[in-house]
């Protein structure tokens, strides 16, 4: 893993270097870069690959105190990484998280050459109805650490009412392990989840940034799961129509984490992607 300095704190990142088209892969709440560790190597002998790991919860340092750590502070964060790193044209990759997205409403999207929006949350699902009762949890005093303590449990890491909704693959207890442990052993990590998990603003706002994809006109992606229980199924279509020059490719047998659940599906579609 290496390390940079943007005015947030300090971001952790896999970057598989090379000269090759850059590629950018944003995670999900609380996860990091291991999300990507079935398809990046899939895709490293042509492409730049670089996995971030945002401030949500599965960081290793926390940011500096009073950091915006909503939705728009975190792409405010994702653009000082781009700017930090010296990347241009990149195609930027998101999955469960969606909010990677208003990169485009914010205005700060000028290093980003293509979208490519994976099984994620869009409109106004922010979050799903069954991280909803996380997010009220984390409004509550101690509550984020009690979330934390339950997520040591098997059915809430396992169980398909529960955390293993995301997946209909099993996920490792070891890779579990590093997206829950920061949150849960270091308060000031915790603090910073906290400030994610409450920071999602009104429906009304989420739909007006939305809109702001119109004036996206550069190629996007929009790969669905059709046994996605988190992100509805028609917005997969939704987003295809309202981004002016996207492609739709829907992928059989998978949850919200086709990178766990199909990436070899999901790594194919990408090459046919860039290499169009």
């Amino acid at each position: 893993m290496s390390r940079i300095e943007v005015p947030a704190g300090p971001i952790d990142y896999q970057d598989t270097g090379g000269d090759g088209p850059a590629l950018v892969f944003t995670h999900g709440f609380p996860m990091n870069h291991l999300q990507w560790r079935k398809v990046i190597p899939l895709l490293d002998d042509q492409f730049r690959c670089i996995a971030p790991t945002l401030p949500m919860g599965a960081h290793r340092s926390p940011m500096k105190p009073g950091t915006d750590l909503t939705h728009r502070g975190q792409v405010a964060i994702l653009a000082d990484f781009l700017d930090a790193l010296d990347v241009d044209d990149v195609t930027l990759v998101m999955n469960d998280w969606g909010g990677a997205q208003f990169i485009v409403s914010e205005n700060l999207d000028r290093r980003v050459g293509r979208l490519v929006f994976v099984a994620c949350e869009a409109f106004d699902n922010f979050p799903p109805p069954q991280a909803r009762p996380a997010e009220l949890l984390c409004r509550v005093p101690g509550g984020a650490r009690l979330l934390m303590q339950l997520l040591r449990t098997s059915f809430f890491r396992h169980n398909r009412r529960a955390w293993g909704a995301v997946s209909r693959t099993r996920i490792p207890d070891d890779v579990l392990d590093t997206w829950f442990d920061p949150a849960r052993l270091d308060p000031a990590i915790r603090r910073d989840l906290r400030a994610f998990a409450t920071g999602t603003p009104p429906a009304k706002t989420l739909l007006e940034w939305s809109e702001s994809l119109r004036g996206f006109t550069k190629p996007a992606l929009v790969v669905w799961a059709n046994q996605d229980a988190m992100m509805p199924q028609d917005h997969g279509r939704r987003l295809a129509d309202l981004l002016p020059d996207a492609h739709l490719i829907e992928i059989e047998d998978s949850g919200t984490l086709i990178p766990e659940d199909q990436p070899a599906h999901l790594a194919a579609a990408l090459r046919t992607f860039l290499h169009s």
